[in-house]
């Protein structure tokens, strides 16, 4: 799990704004420049009690910062990854 951890450290270091742009668009989610900025810092500053505590993260919480549409294709898209890496 260490070494897992330290790719994902690394990658997270390397991300950019654009990453995220392109990885919502190849999932037909088109942020704003808010949500855009949004998700980039709450990954920025999260990701190790994500990474730590996968099935604590429940995106409800953030709703707020989402439109209606963005909220429920993310909602989708997460369960889809938390189905995929099997994460209760």
């Amino acid at each position: 799990m260490i070494i897992i951890k330290n790719l994902i450290k690394n990658y997270i270091s390397n991300l950019s704004l654009n990453d995220i742009k392109n990885i919502s668009l190849q999932n037909n989610i088109n942020l704003s420049s808010n949500e855009l900025d949004f998700i980039y810092n709450f990954i920025k500053n999260n990701y190790n009690n994500i990474i730590d505590n996968p099935s604590n993260f429940n995106l409800i919480n953030y709703k707020d910062k989402f439109s209606n549409e963005n909220y429920l294709k993310l909602d989708n898209l997460i369960n889809e990854y938390k189905l995929k890496y099997n994460i209760k």
